[in-house]
């Protein structure tokens, strides 16, 4: 058994020492540069499929063993670690770092939440939207990180102010307890005895007229406890506005209301069993409030993923996607960020509605008659819920000075990456016609992300030996230090092995090779090929990291669609779009992961709705490969930047 013990303690070293020496046999024994290149393309895949190292160290390999294979130069392996795209991410992140320190995306998220309303359908639809709109400029880690907060805090109090509002409903029209709601009762913060509401007529009050003859006195607390009285609705109704308006200014629930009554306090978790014939206890007050809050949880991290789909900044997939491919086809200027938001922004807006009509469906019923109809009055829930929404936003203030720049950055830049070459008119880059491609998307990100360190946000003052307050410099936007603690250096270096990895197949004449073996697959149908290639990457990034998926198809979907002779970005596209399809499991991505660590979900829970959305994903990407993407890129044509494969094999 002790051996076993170690065996499990020390188990990922020895999987690192059986993989490599399992795999050696491969370039000792064919001793090819095609094998020697497929181990070390074997070696890091297998690494990042199991994660037995972290994933930039496993990112390192290639620049080891490619030098040592004598398949690349040490110097233009290294090359392979920094690029374009690396420049582009800098630029980005620059922009994040600075919405993220000024709460900017908490204002854009809180205002789209309160343009779509407080019905509970509207409400994830606001919070998807805001989610899926901050996606699209900033990573979808940080993303989910950012407004799952908000979402929660937000989420927490409504259930409050309805528990409130229900429980005192209850105890004065029905004149008994929820006996399923545990209460705690204070006066001044002082807890009391608990005690059952009982309840006596009031002299003068007609039960056939249902009015109040003579005038309701509001006695004291003390008196009260030994005289109880039934209200009319509109004494009630009056007391319930000013119960809501005080509970909410009081944070919900944080202090005792005494406006005639004694108002029960209700625990924000108190163990409460879902129904009377179920002996399951659970931390939640009802089933729909546990509901919401899985509901909720899934939108965000779901939404933050598809959101990411729009731009080619949005996801580190896009951007991998988009420096191989134009690393690999450099005479094809085509893809841009203009071109891409054209062809991707009709696909995520289309699966963000369907999944958020599936998970509606799914945990709470879609009623549409409910959801459309007009000029329905607001229960006192829904007006809470409004409340505390507009509670939220107001704590911000009103827009500070360096929001309002950093605002005005990011539409600057947004603006710049479209205008530079659109397509189907001449862009700002047509200025530096003497230098085509010199110019490119990573250039205004450069250009934006350096005026953040340098606009000044605040003047630094100083104190005198006189008492005088003096200004002696100013602080930009941003750090170098705020700067830092955003960039995520890792997905800079994992990339960077994709590339070197990539870079090494060209070389080695691997890439060439698989697209040989891959050429009796050009008899399917187009359209198979890439619903095959789809359905591959989005089952393997459910369990392998998005980045390291689509740097290990990348090197083998582009030499298949060269050997059948099919537009390269027929394939590629739909596979990279599929990639970030991680929907099923907490571990597929960061935002899932995220979102399960606030521990209102189960695995099944996220299986069972991740399968829904992954079939909507394929499905429109599908749709959209085949009607309105074609005729952007003219994608049944097989293009001249694309080079003509000749019959080769392995020796």
């Amino acid at each position: 058994m002790k051996f076993f013990s170690y065996i499990l303690v020390y188990r990922r070293f020895l999987f690192v020492v059986f993989t490599v020496l399992v795999l050696l046999p491969l370039p000792i024994v064919l001793h090819t540069k095609e094998a020697e290149c497929a181990y070390t393309l074997f070696v890091v895949a297998t690494f990042w499929l199991t994660e037995a190292l972290p994933l930039s160290v496993t990112a390192l390999l290639p620049s080891l063993m490619l030098p040592m294979f004598g398949i690349m130069p040490s110097k233009k392996v290294a090359s392979a670690y920094f690029k374009d795209f690396h420049l582009l991410l800098i630029g980005v992140i620059c922009l994040a770092t600075s919405i993220e320190k000024w709460n900017l995306h908490k204002r854009i998220a809180l205002k789209m939440v309160m343009m779509v309303g407080v019905n509970p359908a509207w409400l994830t639809l606001g919070f998807m939207s805001s989610t899926a709109f901050l996606s699209m400029w900033l990573s979808n880690t940080s993303t989910a990180a950012m407004v799952m907060p908000i979402a929660e805090a937000v989420v927490q109090q409504i259930i409050n102010a309805e528990a409130e509002v229900e429980a005192t409903q209850m105890t004065y029209f029905n004149g008994s307890t929820n006996h399923g709601l545990e209460i705690d009762e204070s006066v001044n913060g002082h807890e009391i005895n608990e005690r059952k509401e009982k309840t006596k007529p009031v002299p003068g009050y007609n039960n056939d007229t249902g009015k109040i003859s003579s005038k309701v006195e509001l006695e004291k607390e003390e008196e009260e406890s030994n005289q109880q009285r039934v209200f009319t609705g509109s004494w009630v109704r009056k007391r319930m506005k000013l119960l809501l308006a005080y509970t909410l200014e009081s944070h919900l629930l944080n202090k005792t209301l005494t406006f005639g009554l004694v108002i029960p306090q209700v625990k924000p978790f108190q163990d409460v069993p879902l129904s009377k014939n179920s002996g399951m206890r659970t931390k939640y007050r009802t089933k729909k409030g546990h509901v919401t809050r899985k509901l909720t949880c899934l939108c965000i991290a779901y939404s933050s993923t598809i959101g990411g789909l729009t731009t080619i900044t949005g996801t580190s997939t896009n951007l991998i996607f988009a420096e191989y491919f134009n690393t690999r086809y450099p005479d094809c200027r085509c893809l841009n960020f203009g071109s891409w938001f054209t062809f991707s922004f009709p696909a995520a807006l289309i699966i963000l509605l369907l999944s958020w009509i599936w998970l509606q469906w799914l945990f709470l019923g879609f009623n549409f008659k409910e959801m459309f109809k007009c000029g329905k009055t607001k229960t006192v829930q829904q007006k809470a819920c409004a409340e505390v929404i507009k509670q939220e936003y107001q704590k911000l203030g009103p827009i500070r000075y360096q929001e309002i720049v950093t605002l005005v950055l990011f539409i600057i830049m947004a603006l710049l990456w479209f205008s530079r070459d659109p397509g189907f008119v001449p862009g700002w880059s047509a200025l530096f016609s003497e230098y085509p491609g010199f110019a490119t998307d990573s250039t205004v990100a450069l250009l934006i992300g350096l005026l953040f360190f340098l606009i000044p946000a605040k003047t630094l003052t100083k104190t005198t030996p006189t008492g005088e307050i003096v200004a002696f410099d100013y602080s930009p936007l941003i750090t170098w230090k705020e700067f830092q603690s955003f960039m995520p250096w890792d997905i800079a270096i994992l990339v960077g092995g994709g590339f070197a990895l990539a870079d090494g197949c060209e070389e080695s004449g691997l890439s060439k090779w698989i697209g040989n073996k891959l050429s009796p697959l050009g008899s399917l149908p187009a359209w198979l090929i890439i619903l095959i290639s789809s359905l591959m990457v989005t089952s393997l990034t459910e369990v392998a990291s998005n980045p390291a998926t689509i740097t290990l198809f990348l090197p083998i979907l582009s030499p298949l669609a060269e050997a059948i002779h099919v537009n390269p970005l027929y394939i590629l596209i739909p596979s990279t779009l599929c990639t970030s399809f991680a929907f099923l499991l907490p571990v597929a991505n960061p935002p899932n992961a995220i979102v399960f660590s606030y521990g209102h979900l189960k695995v099944i829970d996220m299986v069972k709705a991740g399968l829904g959305v992954n079939i909507v994903g394929v499905a429109v990407v599908m749709l959209g490969i085949c009607t309105w993407i074609v005729p952007m890129f003219d994608l049944y044509t097989y293009p001249s930047w694309a080079p003509a494969m000749s019959n080769e094999t392995m020796p």
